[in-house]
């Protein structure tokens, strides 16, 4: 979510999966830019599936 707006959304049915996240982020991703443009931040809180060292490298790499 930024100011203007909400940049990536999803609901889903059942569980929260690391590939569903991992697909989540990626799209997610597209959206983004190097710090220190707008969009360039990706907040995430203490849950286990956040702290994925697959996910957080997708992060890194972008």
């Amino acid at each position: 979510m930024t100011e203007q707006g909400i940049l990536a959304s999803e609901i889903i049915e059942g569980s929260y999966t690391k590939r569903k996240f991992g697909r989540f982020i990626d799209a997610l991703l597209e959206h983004m830019q190097p710090y220190p443009a707008p969009n360039s931040v990706i907040v995430m809180d203490n849950c286990r599936i956040h702290k994925d060292p697959e996910v957080l490298q997708r992060i890194r790499d972008r």
